[in-house]
């Protein structure tokens, strides 16, 4: 029997030369993609893509398959013709074949398409498989609770029970990862008699980032057992093939010691992925060794995505009760802002109703020196010192936050009555808005101590942790979270206070001004026609800079010239439709991003032609974001559409598809095309100012293949201080 390969041997190798520091990206940076062997309970063959000869493999082919089969022609040797089938796309998962008949019995077939080679699967399957007609019908039930389920935590407890019956294993349990990156046990469904892990949390480093980034690609896992010796890929050279696709790959050693301090001698994963994004995992554990045949894992898949849409459908149904709720509070609340004509006298009428309006314990009113409390609040000499410190902090912009102590440390003292703040500086009078949420001390039971995710053994190799006990770990200095709907609703309570503070001084001026009424409409009338006659001037100064532009493009023979004039007055047409937004909408501070980008869409149509504007497509998810970053993401836009428009079909129109999405608290603006891909760096001046807004928005861009074509994704939080 074969020992480790050289891919695993380097893993721990790295692992060793850890510094007493204990870096804990030591697992992000272990090459799992490349193991160099396959678990050995099946077959791997490495043919090459042009002739289909076979030129490398791993596991006992000799004696299950063909003792001849290293330069055997591919086809032939499974008995199908391979190259019609990878003439058709290879879906997510690879390709199933026709089962092979071997030397020791029957082989499910999957391929997959790795560079220049073509990699074939082979897992002996000794039982009878299941009918299509049995699992469409066993799914369409699970399903059908799916459903059902009142709630998230109803719909994860049932998944957790139809994904046991399903596998067979001893324990599954539904694991969600949260917005700091740790998981969380949401359900669990076991045999009698097991420990529960129910409600525990596991530190994120339990599961590297390169891990997180295969289960999205490759969806379902399984570990037969974990004593196993890897069966690596020969003849020699091959080592470094990419096996991400490979559901036979071999498992880390760190990862088989993790499962082995568990107690666990099999296990199994299937994703749950959301919108792209890997929301959670279903993870299976059995206490001796077991697997699951590929229609079992093809199974799995498919519910795991069904369960991916219900919980999309209730985290939607959640959010809409919510912005009910808000909205029926709201209109409780809005009518009476206008019965008094200062804001301090509102705000005592109203005191308990804005309160629970916005679901606090406590609320307070501060203008100057003034302070007026209602509720469990700090003393007031502390709120005026809050207050201050918000003002200096966040200007006008509402600032919420469930840590207050961690952003200002003097708030430990009175943390037990706030934790929590959402402030709200209103427009007007200088005056400022304040709720307030206790401390919610909180258990939160980890499997085993979270701060020893990983320990050093006597020969200083990375080890994983070997407890799992359960080690509870009490949160103190935090309060109930800020949801984005209270803070949208809170921006539009300020636009109340402050068209109510415009109503109440028209109302008094109204009252004292009768007689120079018709005075007052013209001085408006004057106001307005200034206003209109500011942003004519601007939008006439645009277009002759465009115009200068043209010209400049039209006079000269250099054909990058003119493609950098194009692209200035692409860039020119976004700054246009910001200034125009900026004198047509009176809340300026937020904007609907949505609605935003399909008029800068607009214009680009227009700039770039009725042959492109006729390809290009929107998908639009409506966001609410700060006026500044819709700006800058506005220009990202531009940029991306301009490089597609040069680069994606050699500069004749295609297919160009703009999408914009919302993933919790961050947004995903994709752009994608069907043309020739990426093509060199495009690291012109352009590329060069996106890439620096994008650093300024604390986002991520990437550039994925679209299969065919380029499919862009920039990835930012949707607002600061949430």
């Amino acid at each position: 029997m074969t020992t480790l390969t050289d891919a695993n041997t380097a893993a721990l190798d790295l692992a060793q030369r850890q510094d007493s520091g204990l870096d804990l990206t030591a697992c992000d940076r272990e090459p799992i993609h490349i193991p160099g062997a396959i678990q050995p309970h099946g077959l791997l063959l490495v043919a090459d893509a042009e002739s289909l000869a076979i030129v490398a493999g791993a596991g006992d082919i000799e004696r299950r398959l063909s003792p001849e089969w290293l330069g055997a022609d591919l086809s032939r040797l499974i008995a199908q013709d391979v190259r019609s089938l990878l003439a058709d796309e290879i879906p997510l998962g690879g390709l199933i074949g026709e089962p092979v008949v071997g030397l020791t019995g029957r082989f499910e077939v999957t391929l997959h398409r790795a560079g220049d080679h073509v990699l074939v699967e082979l897992e002996q399957v000794d039982v009878a498989p299941v009918t299509a007609a049995y699992m469409l019908g066993r799914l369409n039930a699970m399903a059908a609770t799916f459903e059902r389920a009142t709630d998230l935590n109803a719909l994860c407890a049932r998944a957790a029970i139809a994904f046991r019956q399903l596998t067979g294993f001893d324990r599954v349990m539904v694991y969600r990862f949260l917005d700091d990156e740790a998981g969380r046990v949401m359900a669990e469904d076991k045999v009698d008699g097991l420990g529960t892990f129910l409600h525990h949390h596991f530190p994120a480093s339990d599961i590297p980032k390169q891990a997180r980034v295969l289960y999205v690609r490759n969806r379902t896992r399984t570990i037969p057992t974990i004593s196993y010796t890897p069966a690596v890929l020969r003849p020699a050279g091959f080592e470094s093939i990419d096996l991400s696709d490979v559901a036979l790959r071999s498992v880390s050693p760190i990862h088989l010691r993790y499962l082995a301090n568990m107690g666990v001698a099999a296990s199994a994963s299937i994703s749950i992925v959301k919108d792209g994004v890997l929301w959670g995992m279903i993870a299976c554990h059995h206490g001796s060794p077991r697997g699951l045949t590929p229609d079992i894992r093809a199974a799995s898949a498919t519910l795991a995505s069904g369960l991916a849409r219900q919980i999309r459908a209730k985290e939607e149904a959640e959010i809409y009760r919510e912005r009910l709720r808000l909205r029926g509070a709201e209109d409780a609340v809005i009518p009476k802002l206008a019965t008094e004509p200062a804001p301090r006298r509102t705000v005592a009428a109203l005191r308990d109703d804005l309160r629970r309006m916005l679901d606090g314990d406590g609320f307070a009113f501060v203008q100057g020196t003034v302070v007026d409390t209602g509720g469990v609040c700090p003393a007031k000499d502390d709120i005026r010192d809050l207050a201050a410190w918000v003002s200096a902090r966040s200007g006008i912009d509402t600032f919420a936050t469930h840590e207050l102590p961690v952003l200002f440390p003097r708030a430990d003292t009175y943390r037990t009555c706030a934790s929590g703040v959402l402030a709200l500086p209103l427009i007007d009078e200088g005056a400022m808005l304040l709720w307030f949420r206790a401390e919610q001390a909180e258990e939160v039971e980890w499997a085993g101590n979270p701060h020893k995710a990983v320990a050093l053994d006597p020969t200083a190799a990375l080890t994983p942790r070997a407890s799992f006990e359960s080690w509870t770990q009490v949160v103190s200095g935090r309060s109930r979270c800020w949801t984005l709907e209270e803070v949208e609703a809170a921006h539009r309570l300020r636009r109340a206070f402050h068209d109510a503070h415009i109503n109440q001084r028209l109302r008094l001026l109204n009252a004292d001004l009768q007689r120079t009424l018709a005075d007052k409409d013209v001085l408006i009338a004057q106001k307005d026609v200034l206003m209109k006659e500011v942003n004519h001037r601007v939008q006439n100064s645009l277009q002759l800079v465009a115009a200068f532009l043209a010209l400049q493009a039209k006079a000269s023979d250099d054909a990058k010239v003119k493609e950098h004039l194009a692209e200035a007055q692409a860039r020119l047409s976004a700054v246009a439709l910001v200034h125009r937004r900026l004198y047509r909408d009176d809340q300026v501070e937020s904007v609907d991003l949505s609605r935003y980008l399909e008029e800068l869409a607009g214009d680009m149509k227009t700039s770039l032609g009725a042959d492109w504007a006729a390809h290009m497509r929107l998908d639009l998810a409506p966001i609410l974001v700060p006026t500044d970053r819709a700006v800058n993401i506005g220009l990202v836009l531009t940029e991306l559409v301009i490089n597609a428009s040069k680069y994606a079909y050699g500069g004749r129109p295609g297919p160009i598809l703009i999408a914009l999405e919302q993933h919790r608290n961050r947004l995903r603006l994709i752009v994608a095309d069907e043309g020739s891909g990426k093509v060199g760096t495009r690291e012109g001046f352009g590329s060069r100012m996106m890439n620096a807004i994008v650093a300024g928005l604390s986002g991520t861009i990437e550039h994925d293949d679209n299969m065919p074509g380029l499919r862009v994704i920039m990835t930012a939080p949707i607002g600061d201080g949430v």
